[in-house]
């Protein structure tokens, strides 16, 4: 009977962990995006105390960017997408080192690279909502 009570009342699937509408690449690229501008400032600034302050916030950004295409990865793209994509695993790789590189540089190209490769992401990612 308690079983029967509790038993939930409408069964729920998602391709992903929660139903969809939680997952965007635009974080990355809002991330990706202060990468690259800190990058510019530093370029432009030469006080000493001030560039430190931009690579600590750079590297921060970068991190969090890399975060968020690290879920993607794992908790979004699932099986199909990877077969309907094969070159997922690799362009996620080469975002992820791409925001490494950005992340340990103070040259804007290297955050304008990571950038173009969240761009792909996020087509792909648009294209998979979709389907």
């Amino acid at each position: 009977m308690l079983s029967r009570l509790f038993a939930p009342k409408v069964k729920v699937s998602a391709h992903c962990d929660l139903p969809c509408g939680v997952y965007d690449p635009a974080q990355a690229r809002i991330e990706a995006e202060s990468v690259k501008a800190v990058q510019e400032k530093y370029q432009a600034n030469e006080d000493a105390d001030f560039r430190t302050r931009a690579v600590l916030i750079k590297e921060q950004r970068a991190e969090l960017a890399k975060h968020h295409v690290s879920v993607l990865w794992s908790d979004y793209f699932k099986p199909p997408h990877f077969e309907k994509y094969p070159q997922l695993h690799q362009l996620v790789n080469d975002t992820l080192k791409a925001l490494s590189t950005a992340k340990g540089s103070n040259d804007p190209k290297t955050g304008e690279k990571a950038l173009e490769l969240i761009a792909e992401i996020d087509r792909i990612f648009w294209e998979t909502k979709k389907a």
